[in-house]
């Protein structure tokens, strides 16, 4: 259930053999794992395989693979600074160099010379250098406290420990990463870059081919990639030379040994049966509702005008993708095998902490003590999830994000930086400031749109007497305050937010605009939610759910994986199909059936581009594959490769099966789906013509 902490995209796995599921994180079986660097099962590889990874062939990985910071993976392809990521990764600054003039979405984007790759006004480059474990350190600071002391404690170390580690320095970022929900930290240190151009991006008729409907399916007939560049201080394009993955001369074949190297979003293979019970029932039903409510206002608003479907597409796309996601993820909660198996799985280790008195006076029951945050949690989350969350203004709204921004940036950084939120702490608040002094484009009518429905939402969670919504609202209606806040807003201009930022506390405090006016008017009463659940729901799930990885690691040692934390993972598998509905479904397609699957209208409509190439096309080519790795949302624009590291495909996605893959995997049917290395050397070459990149990438 620390649902209520995630902000990483949505995926993975559908309820199929689940009944040893969940006992999979204690000992995991073949194929299963999302890794850390520092503690990745060679031997189990080259016991499966004949392969061991060394230590060598894993800090070669780890440093040609990237961090999307907004909620992606990706990877150096080539010895400048260019980057392989997925079109949906890169679809928000394709969206922001977009225009009513010239919609790349729609029609794609090339740069022929280096001269004419944009830079994406927001998008952030993470790449991992150094792990240091500081599990000692964290518990030291955090040890005999509970609650607000514990909450305080931990955030006050790790603010420290992560300064320490960027020196002041804002090209480097600092992550103090809690594995095994708090049974062990290690401190990840990242060379940020923030001057990312993009290069390449197809149509998004063939990025996205099959929409909504084969979204989770498989067979599929997308080429999801795009190509962004990284650039030095100097404005040059990064020398990457010593850390890239080159293109594979050939493709995958069935039965390869196959890698990945991303940042999986956030599993709960480790949450506790309480928890998941609470997702089943609450969270997920609710969100599902609210996606739906948004789905239908974006709809009706695309549906009033070209330049309306323009500005909401990629806000749409991001709702249905959620939507889609989440629905699996409920659909495998509602089959009974799965917490009847993570019953097992608690009774079986509760059993063994009862038979070890040390044991016992050592953790206590910690399964009932999360129980109690969790019943907690019930009672405060409507309105922490609507002023603070996952369904609060800023996961819908651009403006009000900036008004927030700004408000908190201008009190917390006057704090001391282990008193601060942690988002504004001097390890991390790069990334905000990055975001608010950033030209991305706002379009009004749309924010207009989306404050309304949020104002609408606000009203009804909280309900009409409550003091904060009779303050919000007084006499007026939520159509006329929407109107009001856009209307009298200058944050929409970069100057004006660089002028606020820069000002602090006396510029906020002076500031006449209706949206700053508005984050303020809230602003007491979200951090008070986020405070009390803070203190009283994740100190207590951290605290406890370290507890229970403390007595699986004496029972199991390091043989576990810790759950996803949207941190940089590696995972194996093999390139493999699988059954369905009675059926073998073969591990890849060919970019012939793209042309066989195409009926001329939406979702499966081609862009001219492939129309006009189809005799040029190699038809057997394979195009889209399916491998047995372990992945989820946050995956996305993960590098395939080979033993010898080199790119062989590109993940975009996991199969229906997939949609349970927070909660477990089952290597029978779950697979990840990506481009394969010869569709993309083949597009470039015969479709876009992108002799530069082509080159590049050594793909002639």
């Amino acid at each position: 259930m620390r649902d209520f902490l995630k902000g990483a995209p949505l995926s993975a796995l559908a309820a199929g053999a689940l009944a040893g599921l969940l006992l999979a994180p204690t000992v995991a079986g073949a194929d299963e794992g999302m890794w850390t660097f520092n503690n990745f099962p060679s031997a189990k590889v080259k016991q499966a395989y004949g392969f061991s990874p060394d230590p060598k062939w894993l800090e070669r990985v780890q440093l040609a693979s990237v961090r999307l910071a907004r909620g992606c993976s990706g990877a150096f392809v080539s010895a400048s600074g260019l980057i392989q990521t997925n079109h949906h990764c890169a679809r928000a600054c394709i969206q922001q160099v977009s225009s009513a003039d010239h919609n790349h979405i729609k029609d794609g984007f090339y740069a022929v010379d280096l001269k004419d790759e944009a830079k994406c006004p927001d998008m952030e480059v993470n790449q991992l250098v150094q792990i240091t474990d500081v599990t000692q350190r964290v518990n030291a600071a955090t040890a005999g406290k509970e609650g607000d002391a514990f909450s305080a404690a931990q955030k006050e170390v790790q603010a420290a420990i992560q300064k320490e580690c960027t020196g002041g320095a804002d090209d480097i970022r600092c992550d103090v990463v809690e594995l095994y929900h708090g049974g062990a930290y290690n401190l990840y240190k990242y060379h940020r870059y923030q001057d990312v151009r993009l290069v390449f991006a197809p149509e998004e008729d063939i990025a996205f081919f099959g929409g909504d409907p084969d979204n989770f399916e498989f067979p599929r007939y997308d080429l999801d990639v795009s190509y962004v560049r990284v650039y030095d201080k100097d404005g040059k394009p990064l020398n990457t030379k010593a850390t890239y993955f080159p293109y594979a001369s050939r493709d995958a074949n069935e039965g390869d040994l196959v890698f990945t190297s991303g940042n999986p979003g956030r599993t709960e293979r480790l949450d506790t049966v309480a928890e998941l019970e609470y997702d089943r029932d609450h969270t997920l039903p609710d969100r599902l509702l609210y996606l739906t409510e948004l789905r239908g206002i974006l709809l009706q608003f695309t549906a009033q005008g070209e330049e309306n479907a323009r500005t909401a597409r990629t806000k749409l796309f991001s709702i249905e993708n959620s939507y889609k996601a989440l629905y699996g993820q409920f659909q495998t909660l509602v089959d009974p095998a799965l917490l009847n198996a993570k019953r097992k799985e608690e009774a079986e280790l509760k059993a063994i902490i009862a038979a070890d008195p040390a044991l016992t006076q050592q953790y206590g029951d910690p399964w009932a003590a999360i129980a109690k945050s969790v019943e907690h949690y019930a009672v405060v989350s409507k309105r922490y999830e609507v002023l603070e969350a996952g369904r609060s203004f800023t996961s819908q709204s651009d403006l009000f994000t900036f008004a927030r921004n700004l408000v908190r940036a201008a009190s917390e950084r006057t704090l001391p930086d282990g008193k601060r939120l942690r988002e504004y702490t001097d390890a991390n608040f790069p990334f905000i400031r990055q975001r608010l002094l950033s030209n991305s484009p706002v379009y009004p009518e749309l924010e207009r749109v989306l404050i309304r429905a949020q104002l609408v939402y606000l009203q009804r969670q909280l309900g009409p007497d409550d003091p904060l919504v009779r303050k919000v609202f007084g006499s007026r209606s939520a159509e006329q305050i929407a109107d009001e806040l856009v209307k009298g807003s200058t944050l929409g201009d970069p100057a004006e937010r660089k002028r606020l930022l820069e000002g602090g506390e006396a510029a906020i405090a002076a500031s006449a605009d209706p949206l700053i006016k508005f984050a303020k008017l809230i602003d007491a009463d979200a951090l008070a939610a986020r405070r009390d659940v803070e203190a009283n729901v994740a100190a207590v799930q951290q605290k406890n759910a370290g507890y229970i990885a403390q007595a699986m690691f004496k029972v199991h040692g390091t043989s576990i994986y810790p759950d996803a934390t949207f941190s940089p993972r590696v995972s194996y598998g093999t390139v493999k199909g699988y059954e369905q509905n009675g059926q073998h479904v073969a591990p890849f397609t060919t970019m012939g059936g793209t042309f066989e699957r195409a009926t001329g209208a939406f979702p499966f409509a081609l862009p001219d581009s492939w129309l006009k190439a189809k005799d040029a096309i190699n038809p057997s080519q394979k195009f889209d594959m399916v491998s047995t790795n372990d992945i989820i949302g946050g995956n996305s624009g993960s590098p395939v490769i080979n033993k010898d590291a080199e790119v062989v495909g590109l993940i975009f996605d996991g199969n229906i099966q997939s949609l349970g893959g927070d909660f477990g995997y089952d290597g029978s049917v779950n697979r990840a789906v990506w481009v394969s290395v010869g569709a993309l050397k083949e597009a470039l070459a015969k479709v876009y013509h992108a002799n530069r990149l082509s080159k590049e990438l050594g793909a002639h």
